[in-house]
């Protein structure tokens, strides 16, 4: 006789296709997904820098838009400013993929 699985445990064939979905994306959509988030923060990086530049001494759009958006931009304002003024490496903004080897 075998002993009741408990009703939140998943069976074995549900957890091979979990498996198989889990490796078909890492083979083929997990570098997709972080190119994507890698845009995702250049563009909101550039965004942030043509709205709010004059906190960082470059004054792009008239300051009665920045005051419309400031509501919108004050959570990501912190984390922006770190990101932006971190000393980098000249090698920082460029990935070396070792594509086919």
């Amino acid at each position: 006789m075998t002993a009741p699985t408990h009703p939140s445990e998943p069976s074995g064939l549900q957890r091979a296709v979990r498996v198989l979905r889990e490796f078909f994306y890492g083979m083929m959509g997990y570098e997709l997904a972080q190119h994507a988030l890698e845009m995702r923060s250049s563009v909101e990086a550039l965004f942030m820098l043509a709205t709010f530049g004059d906190i960082l001494g470059v004054p792009v759009l008239p300051p009665y838009y920045n005051l419309r958006l400031l509501p919108y931009a004050v959570p990501h304002i912190a984390t922006w400013k770190r990101r932006v003024l971190r000393e980098r490496e000249f090698t920082d903004e460029h990935e070396y993929h070792l594509h086919g080897l």
